[in-house]
């Protein structure tokens, strides 16, 4: 892993921020010889899929697009 002094960072940065993304080719920052800080790529995180996580675990009426049809025409709440 490369090594570079804090100046070599702060001019260079992009040009090795860069590097480390594209290559995978992280560094190490130094401040007078000794190791301080190491920059590796991130990856992203990736997303859980959700979708149909209760399948067969809950069942939908097949009228559950009509249910509370009257009450809802007409503004009425239901209570529970």
């Amino acid at each position: 892993m490369k090594t570079v002094s804090v100046h070599e960072a702060k001019t260079h940065l992009s040009a090795l921020i860069e590097k480390a993304v594209i290559d995978g080719e992280g560094f190490i920052i130094s401040k007078s010889g000794k190791p301080m800080v190491r920059v590796i790529r991130v990856e992203a995180p990736t997303a859980a899929k959700r979708t149909g996580f209760l399948i067969g675990l809950i069942k939908v009426p097949d009228d559950f697009d009509a249910m509370a049809a009257v009450q809802i025409e007409s503004g009425i709440a239901s209570t529970p």
